[in-house]
């Protein structure tokens, strides 16, 4: 085992974790742009503000389809190398995205950043921080969470800000700069070296060998995090217009939304500090059954201010607590090339559906209403409820402990 897997040895566990809190908010703040130059981009390229944002679709679409292929190559040449050939393509992606001229070249673009994506961002991260921190990971990959999240405070100011001065095709520019001065350097330079664990010698007793993790737990952790992973995903995209069609002004809904940012951080906050009282799993059942109890207020509430309150707050807990989840569950189960695997399998639906989650919750919202939104989206919660509390009963049957 590398000194970089010791507990006691943290010196590349915070080397890892600053180098990745740096260069994943520069990858999540640089895929963000849309939520400030959509408009400006529309205009450019004669297109409708919805087909603008198709592009996201089209990020996270080929981001899954592209991870599984990934999973020899993490084995083969460990994450550092992946994320920084993913870094190396992102970097002429932004270039090519601030010369698109039509409708066509703009996706292809996109496309292309899908597949720097997956190189290089959330699960691969979370990949590389299992190679270094090994038993630390749960906490290793909750801290990381924790900085991750706020690439979009972080990066939309300054975005409007930049663009405001060189418009978005400058914007990408100056993104496709900071990816290559960044986080090309940070990944090739800065990360701690992939060390291959020694080979036994003979007088060392050989280890037992571990009987793979049975194909029903991966399609229960797989169904379980998908199903999560729709609903807050969809449901985050559209959360300031639910407000609105639950009765409040727009005013009052820019101050409800505005809390579920910081409310989500908080639940990430808590969950660090408690990891080593909780798996992941009882955390998903409990986050999963809060959502479910802020959607019963939110039916409930007939858009009462103070019900609305508590479904905000209910809701951006276990919500931020799911997003944990779904980093982490799989380390339950799998561990090193096991965990890199798995990871990147599960990473093509999750990308892939996640990506339909917003156009079909809007076309419920803005078609049979918020009350057909809801009840679908508790349903989607109570069958990952169900897959949950069927992965609990065979939590003892995983070979491999859960870790942190």
């Amino acid at each position: 085992m590398s000194k970089a897997k010791n507990p006691g040895n943290r010196g590349p566990i915070v080397q890892t974790l600053l180098v990745l809190g740096i260069t994943q908010n520069i990858g999540w703040g640089s895929v963000g742009l849309l939520a400030v130059v959509a408009g400006d981009i529309a205009t450019a390229l004669n297109m409708s503000v919805p087909a603008v944002f198709v592009g996201n679709t089209v990020f996270y679409i080929v981001m899954g389809l592209a991870s599984p292929l990934l999973a020899r190559p993490l084995a083969r040449w460990g994450a550092r190398q992946v994320m920084l050939a993913g870094s190396a393509l992102a970097a002429p992606g932004f270039v090519l995205l601030s010369m698109a001229n039509g409708a066509i070249s703009y996706y292809l673009c996109w496309a292309l950043l899908g597949l720097a994506g997956a190189a290089t961002l959330t699960t691969t991260s979370h990949v590389l921080v299992n190679e270094v921190a090994g038993a630390a990971s749960r906490r290793a990959i909750g801290a990381l969470m924790l900085v991750t999240g706020l690439s979009g405070s972080i990066f939309w100011p300054v975005s409007a800000l930049v663009s405001g001065s060189v418009g978005w095709r400058g914007l990408c520019l100056v993104l496709a700069v900071l990816i290559g001065l960044v986080s090309v350097p940070l990944y090739g330079l800065a990360l701690p070296r992939r060390t291959l664990p020694p080979t036994p010698s003979a007088a060392e007793p050989a280890k037992p060998a571990t009987r793979p993790v049975p194909g029903s737990i991966f399609v229960l952790i797989t169904g379980a995090i998908v199903l999560n992973a729709i609903v807050t995903f969809g449901l985050n995209a559209l959360f300031f217009e639910l407000l609105k069609a639950e009765g409040l002004p727009p005013g009052q809904a820019i101050t409800f939304a505005s809390m579920l940012g910081l409310l989500q951080v908080g639940a990430r906050l808590l969950d660090f500090v408690g990891a080593r009282r909780w798996d992941a799993i009882s955390t998903g059942i409990f986050a999963t059954a809060g959502v479910m109890l802020a959607f019963a207020l939110l039916l409930l509430g007939n858009g009462t201010p103070m019900l609305i309150g508590a479904f905000v707050v209910i809701y951006g807990l276990s919500a931020g607590s799911l997003a944990v989840t779904r980093a982490i569950m799989p380390l339950s189960f799998y561990d090193g090339a096991d965990f890199a695997r798995a990871s990147m399998r599960i990473a093509l639906p999750l990308n892939v559906l996640t990506a339909l989650a917003a156009p079909l919750f809007a076309s419920l919202l803005t078609g049979p209403g918020p009350t057909a939104l809801l009840a679908t989206t508790m349903g989607f919660c109570g069958l990952a409820l169900v897959l949950l509390l069927l992965l609990a009963r065979q939590r003892s049957h995983a070979l491999v402990p859960a870790a942190g």
